[in-house]
């Protein structure tokens, strides 16, 4: 996955805006949620599954998919196309937000870029979903 963050070369402080780029296989970023943070996301080109909150949906280019902050939405691309997925990513940045990934019970606090794991510090944890 490569991604172009378009926000932060642009000098946007409150808001990010990405372009993500998913070839076949990969995934847009391990299935979590956000306690603060919202989002939402445009499919620009291709097909792929949209995990959402337990949901396997199915998606592809002109999809729009608006996430609020705060309600334990987990969400996950994952490109199941042949082809390159891209998709507009677009959010908020909130002080305190806490990302809570279920399947792998981590919770990151992002503003202390602190990973937690019942309750302990864990070392050695990546976000990256394609290692």
């Amino acid at each position: 996955m490569s991604t172009k963050y378009l926000g932060a070369l642009a000098g946007s402080e409150r808001l990010y805006v990405n372009v993500d780029y998913l070839k076949p296989g990969a995934k847009s970023a391990k299935y979590h949620s956000h306690s603060k943070q919202e989002e939402f996301f445009l499919v620009l080109k291709g097909a792929g599954t949209l995990r959402l909150s337990g949901k396997k949906l199915r998606v592809k280019a002109g999809d729009f998919v608006a996430k609020p902050g705060g309600r334990g939405l987990c969400h996950q691309f994952i490109n199941t196309g042949r082809g390159v997925l891209v998709i507009l990513d677009c959010g908020t940045k909130d002080a305190g937000d806490r990302v809570n990934y279920p399947d792998e019970g981590v919770v990151l606090i992002k503003d202390k870029r602190k990973v937690m794991k019942n309750g302990r510090p864990l070392a050695n944890w990546t976000a990256d979903p394609n290692l």
